[in-house]
């Protein structure tokens, strides 16, 4: 678990505490990479992901800050402050996670197996949470499911429910990174 990160009720920070990889309670763009490639990502998808989220996220989590850091660093403490739009409201606007949200995904749009999500869904998934011309939440829900599935699916092409709930509370992150790990030593 990072230091940088209090034992409070803020599940959205534990989520990306993965990715701050010096545990100093702030992610620069060379530690999502770090992080990407951690859990399995090629360099590519680490690149971009590093650049996009950064870039999206500096500002939002570094309020009063007059001028932006040309470092993109994404302040942890804050980061409630980067929910965006058109999402699927399981972290409410404190990063809290929200149980009923949750299971209203599977709920709504789990029709294959009630435990997961095929691609068809997730898409069904993403377009229902669309809020009316939020362009920037709609390609940052996109995005974001996007990477999971790509990252998380398994053989038969599902994202199944423990997975995703995984990702909500960043324990995920680690699972992936410890399985990457043994399939290098491999």
């Amino acid at each position: 678990m990072n230091a940088a990160v209090e034992n409070d009720e803020n599940v959205l920070q534990k989520h990306v505490a993965f990715f701050d990889r010096n545990n100093d309670g702030v992610i620069y763009p060379w530690e999502t990479f770090q992080g990407f490639r951690a859990i399995g990502s090629g360099i590519l998808l680490s690149s971009i992901a590093a650049v996009f989220i950064n870039v999206g996220l500096s500002g939002k989590t570094r309020p009063g800050k007059r001028y932006p850091n040309l470092l993109f660093p994404i302040d942890i403490v804050n980061i409630k402050m980067a929910k965006h739009g058109s999402d699927s409201g399981v972290y409410d606007s404190h990063g809290r996670f929200v149980p009923s949200k949750f299971e209203e995904i599977f709920h709504k749009y789990a029709r294959t197996n009630p435990e997961a999500l095929t691609g068809d869904e997730l898409d069904e998934f993403i377009k229902g949470n669309r809020e009316p011309k939020d362009y920037k939440g709609w390609i940052g829900g996109l995005s974001e499911w996007k990477i999971l599935y790509y990252l998380a699916k398994d053989k038969n092409g599902l994202l199944k429910k423990d997975t995703i709930k995984a990702v909500y509370d960043g324990s995920l992150f680690e699972k992936m990174a410890i399985e990457t790990a043994k399939k290098k030593q491999v």
